[in-house]
């Protein structure tokens, strides 16, 4: 098992899969959620699947909408550019805190991690590259060790993930942003906590610049 693994320390189940299938945009923004339909595709209870749009609820991927069920909730670019804005301070603090507490077995992920990242642009693949951009977020958020932003920041992730996807597809964006991602890990793998936070400050910067121009 992986840190990052370690850190999630959850199975998946019926959540997970349902939170997946909104972050990769298998259901659109408004698109209703009916819990018949929903029990049929996953094999799942209704119980089950009531229980999950009332986590998702929470999160603030879904709202629950007076005797018409649930619908996927849609993010506006001014709510997502907020989100980011309240990440900066997060993701710099994880980033501090997993240079400082780095091990042997967490530097040896996130050189795996960025090999892969290097290849994933080389290749063109955006689609890899944007899932190992998801694997960096939650690696450093394990390494971090800190449960409170961990908590946050998965909640925050989840509800601008679906303008991140948009980004990283966008012509150049993965050309920018992957020497960006390699200066965080660079500056976590060398421990040195200051350089990790100015790396992660300027990363999420360079994304509030790009959401701005965004419909």
């Amino acid at each position: 098992m992986t840190v990052a693994e370690q850190g999630a320390g959850a199975r998946p189940d019926l959540t997970a899969q349902l939170r997946d299938a909104i972050l990769n945009a298998e259901f659109a923004p408004h698109q209703r959620l009916v819990e018949a339909d929903l029990s049929a595709q996953y094999g799942a209870s209704r119980a089950s699947v009531r229980t999950t749009l009332l986590t998702l609820a929470s999160e603030g991927l879904i709202e629950r909408l007076p005797n018409r069920g649930a619908r996927v909730r849609a993010i506006s670019i001014d709510e997502a550019i907020e989100i980011v804005e309240v990440r900066v301070a997060l993701e710099s603090l994880c980033a501090r805190k997993a240079a400082e507490k780095l091990t042997e077995d967490g530097a040896e992920e996130l050189r795996a991690l960025r090999d892969a990242l290097e290849t994933a642009v080389s290749a063109g693949d955006l689609l890899a590259y944007a899932r190992l951009h998801q694997d960096l977020d939650r690696l450093l958020r394990a390494l971090s060790g800190h449960a409170t932003a961990t908590l946050l920041l998965e909640r925050l992730q989840a509800q601008s993930a679906r303008h991140q996807f948009r980004l990283g597809f966008l012509p150049g964006r993965a050309a920018t942003s992957a020497p960006e991602h390699t200066a965080i890990i660079d500056a976590v793998l060398a421990r040195d906590p200051d350089a990790a936070e100015s790396a992660t400050r300027a990363h999420l910067a360079g994304v509030i610049a790009l959401l701005r121009t965004m419909d």
